[in-house]
């Protein structure tokens, strides 16, 4: 029930994030930001409207495909993320920007290649996400670089979004899930306890794990940028991968091992082009204020 799984992951979230507030609050002395009703419909529902259908999609995906395809297909989302980045002007077209995104995209093709298993309909919600995703994580960094909305802080970003990430999610479950969960014999009409408590001890960890996961992704896109965090996130899907080799039996041949030096390669490549234009920038700046 991925679906379902989700929901119970956005609550946790929010819980989470509500007593870190709360925390925060209590230690400064300062309060949190609220934002009123009409800019949080305005400019936040547009960011949580994308992200649940990412996030939905994605954890649907699961049901009909292995790791490798979801990884394969997932890493397109460099390239809608870099297009929606240009779109808005976040990022200033640059030959070397490109040649980075098709590195990294290729080469985790090639670290993917003839290690899935094809379905139609597990590559297009994948492929649906990656689209998505793009809009997602432009539609965040916006949000989150407006001083004047004051969310430069994950959490206050986190709270806000997953309100109404549930209520986008929870009619799509209700329509494929709803039913099959309350008759479960593992959920809803549990017969064993310890199915119970397999359960929900696993949601727990789960919600644990997204709630670390989403505020390492907010907080360096409201540093860097939403480009910046899918290239780091690349680490992220190359861990993916090696982990479904090890345990869940997932073959790699000499083109995917040459796919993720080409992969790693382009990481490389932008990590060294970001430091030498920032040191740039840096000289730049102390040259006109001693100027």
């Amino acid at each position: 029930f991925p679906l379902f799984m989700t929901l119970v992951h956005l609550v946790i979230i929010f819980s989470f994030s509500t007593l870190t507030r709360f925390a925060m609050q209590c230690w400064t002395g300062k309060p949190r930001v609220t934002l009123p009703w009409k800019v949080y419909l305005s400019k936040v529902a547009p960011t949580a409207l994308a992200t649940t259908l990412d996030i939905g999609l994605s954890n649907w995906s699961f049901l009909f495909i292995t790791i490798s395809l979801y990884t394969m297909t997932k890493s397109s989302a460099v390239l809608f993320i870099l297009f929606f980045s240009l779109v808005f002007k976040l990022e200033e077209p640059n030959p070397f920007l490109i040649l980075v995104v098709l590195l990294i995209a290729s080469g985790l093709f090639m670290f993917t290649l003839k290690s899935t298993q094809f379905n139609l309909e597990g590559f297009i919600m994948v492929l649906l996400a990656s689209f998505i995703g793009g809009i997602r994580w432009t539609l965040t960094q916006v949000l989150m670089q407006k001083a004047e909305l004051g969310l430069q802080n994950p959490i206050d970003t986190m709270y806000h979004l997953q309100p109404l990430m549930f209520l986008g999610l929870f009619p799509l479950f209700l329509l494929n899930e709803g039913l099959s969960v309350s008759t479960t014999e593992k959920l809803f009409r549990v017969s064993e306890l310890s199915h119970l408590l397999y359960s929900l001890v696993t949601l727990s960890v789960g919600g644990m794990l997204a709630f670390g996961l989403g505020f390492s992704e907010f907080l360096l896109v409201s540093r860097t940028s939403s480009l910046m965090l899918s290239i780091a996130g690349i680490f992220k899907e190359v861990c993916t991968l090696l982990l479904a080799v090890e345990f869940m039996g997932d073959k790699m041949s000499t083109v995917n091992w040459l796919g993720f030096a080409v992969c790693l390669s382009g990481i490389s490549l932008h990590v060294g082009l970001k430091t030498y234009y920032n040191k740039g920038k840096t000289h730049s700046d102390y040259a006109c204020k001693y100027l």
